[in-house]
C-alpha cells in the first residue's frame, strides 16, 4: 500500500506542472491583459506608463518565459501578489491570518463543499439502495421524478426561487453573506444561529443538484449487484434481507459511487463560483469569479492550481476506496 501511495504521489507531480502548463497559456490567450483593466479607470494614463506596468508585472515578456517564472515560486509555494488595487500577497487574500478561521476565503469554501458532499453521500445512498430494493413501486417513482426535476433545474435559478420566498416573501431566513450586521452584538447562542440560517440556503441548493446523480448512480449499481449469483446464494443460505443488502451487496455496490465522488471534488470549486456569486458569500469560488473579471493572473493561477491537485488528489483517493471496499484489487 505504502509504496503504491508514494508511486502515484510522484506520478502526480509531471500531471500538476502539464495542467499548469496548459492553464496558463489558456489564460494568455484571452483577450485583453490587466494593465488594460487597470488603464481604463485612468483614462489619463500614457502609453509609457502602460508599459511600465507591463514591465513591472512581467508581461513583456514571452508566454513560456512568464510560466517558467510562475513555476520557480511556486516551488517555494509563493503565488506571487495579485494585480488588483491591493497588491497583496494571493495566499494572504485566500488565508488571511488577521481574520478568524471561519472567515477566510479557503476554509469557507471548503466548509461549504464539505457539508454539501457529507449531506448528499447521507441521503443519496440510502435513497439509492431502497430504490432498487423497492424497485418500480411508489417510493422509487416518487423519488426518481424529484430527483430528475431537481438534475434538470437549474442550481441559480432555483436558488433565486427559494431566495424570494423564504428570504423576502417570509423573511425566515438571510440571503446574502455569511453574517449578520449586529453579528457582533448577538449572544454566543445568536451568533451560531445566525452563521447556521445563512448557511442553509446554499448548502441545500448545492446538496440538492448532486442528491439526483449521486442517488441514480446508487440505485443502478444496487439493481446489478443484487442479481448476481452469490445474492442469491445468501438468500438461500436463509440470511435476513438486510444482511443480503448491507453486508453482502452495498459494498459491492459502492465502487462505482466512490469513483463518482473522487472525481467530483475538483467539481466542488467550479460549483462554488456559482453558490458564492448568487448568495454573495466571500468564498474562494466567488474570489476566482472577481478575478476572471479583472484579469488578475495570479489569482486565477493560484485557484485552477488548487483544482488540479484536488483533481489528483480525488483521483488518488478514488483508487484508495476501491481498495478499501474491495478485496480483491487491494490484493493485486
Amino acid at each position: 500500500m505504502l509504496k503504491y501511495l508514494l508511486k502515484r504521489l510522484f506520478q502526480m507531480v509531471p500531471t500538476l506542472i502539464g495542467i499548469t502548463l496548459i492553464s496558463f497559456f489558456i489564460i494568455h490567450l484571452a483577450p485583453g491583459k490587466p494593465t488594460d483593466v487597470l488603464a481604463d479607470f485612468n483614462p489619463k494614463i500614457t502609453p509609457e506608463a502602460r508599459e511600465r506596468l507591463e514591465k513591472y508585472y512581467g508581461l513583456d515578456k514571452p508566454v513560456i518565459v512568464q510560466y517558467g517564472m510562475w513555476l520557480r515560486r511556486i516551488v517555494k509555494l509563493d503565488f506571487g501578489e495579485s494585480f488588483s488595487s491591493d497588491r497583496r500577497p494571493v495566499m494572504q487574500k485566500l488565508w488571511d491570518r488577521k481574520q478568524p478561521l471561519i472567515d477566510r476565503r479557503l476554509f469557507i469554501t471548503f466548509m461549504l463543499n464539505v457539508l454539501s458532499m457529507v449531506i448528499i453521500l447521507l441521503i443519496s445512498i440510502p435513497i439509492g439502495i431502497t430504490s432498487a430494493t423497492h424497485r418500480n413501486s411508489l417510493y422509487d417513482r416518487i423519488t426518481t421524478t424529484t430527483v430528475f426535476i431537481g438534475f434538470a433545474m437549474p442550481s441559480f435559478w432555483f436558488a433565486l426561487l427559494l431566495m424570494m420566498l423564504f428570504g423576502i416573501h417570509l423573511g425566515w431566513l438571510p440571503i446574502s453573506g455569511l453574517k449578520s450586521m449586529n453579528y457582533a452584538v448577538l449572544s454566543p447562542a445568536g451568533q451560531v444561529w445566525d452563521r447556521v440560517s445563512h448557511l442553509i440556503l446554499p448548502v441545500f441548493i448545492a446538496s440538492f443538484g448532486g442528491l439526483a446523480g449521486d442517488s441514480r448512480y446508487m440505485r443502478s449499481s444496487m439493481l446489478e449487484v443484487i442479481r448476481q449469483d452469490y445474492i442469491t446464494v445468501a438468500r438461500a443460505k436463509g440470511l435476513t434481507e438486510k444482511v443480503v443488502i448491507y453486508r453482502h451487496a452495498l459494498r459491492n455496490a459502492l465502487l462505482p459511487l466512490i469513483t463518482l465522488v473522487g472525481l467530483s471534488i475538483p467539481g466542488l470549486i467550479g460549483g462554488s463560483v456559482i453558490m458564492e456569486s448568487v448568495f454573495g458569500i466571500p468564498g474562494m469560488g466567488q474570489l476566482l469569479f472577481m478575478s476572471v473579471m479583472t484579469r488578475d493572473y495570479p489569482m486565477i493561477m493560484c485557484v485552477l492550481t488548487i483544482g488540479a491537485v484536488l483533481t489528483l488528489v480525488g483521483n488518488l483517493l478514488a483508487d484508495l476506496g476501491y481498495m478499501l471496499a474491495d478485496p480483491r484489487i487491494r490484493n493485486q
